[in-house]
């Protein structure tokens, strides 16, 4: 004979909770974060995104600078300084970007609707690519834009 295991909780749900998310019905209509959350969470992420991927990308640099007759500790502190500079560079560029991006978004009239993305995005392209050129601020701004219409569909908390 085979047992089986009953569970006295309630298997988990989004809403499980007895709380209400939102204070007021008109909050609950708006469906959208705040500035200020705006501002902290494409910061966030961008920060620590970049810092991830550039710790990647720093990994690989220290593997092809390292050398036959280097000691354990000598290979382990090229390592460390390589992922933490790389890291460091990268996640404080995209984070200045999700800075840039998250303060377009509410310049306008902070709707999350494919016009704000896309004007949030080409202006953000273009302000942070400024200084190369206006070719170089034309594709940057392409690129923000695409880049988020690309998180919007494939990782929808965006």
């Amino acid at each position: 004979t085979t047992r089986t295991r009953t569970s006295t909780f309630p298997p988990p749900t989004r809403t499980s909770t007895t709380s209400p998310e939102f204070l007021f019905q008109e909050e609950a209509l708006l469906q959208c974060r705040s500035w200020g959350e705006n501002l902290t969470y494409y910061t966030g992420v961008g920060y620590l995104s970049g810092a991830v991927a550039g710790a990647a990308v720093g990994l690989r640099e220290a593997a092809h600078a390292a050398e036959r007759g280097d000691t354990a500790k000598i290979r382990a502190n090229r390592l460390l300084n390589s992922c933490g500079s790389a890291g460091r560079r990268v996640g404080n560029r995209l984070g200045v970007i999700g800075l840039l991006y998250a303060g377009m978004v509410t310049a306008r009239d902070g709707q999350d609707d494919w016009i704000n993305s896309l004007v949030a995005g080409l202006g953000t392209g273009a302000l942070f690519r400024a200084a190369q050129g206006p070719r170089s601020a034309a594709v940057g701004g392409v690129l923000a834009m695409a880049a988020k219409q690309a998180a919007k569909r494939y990782a929808p908390a965006f």
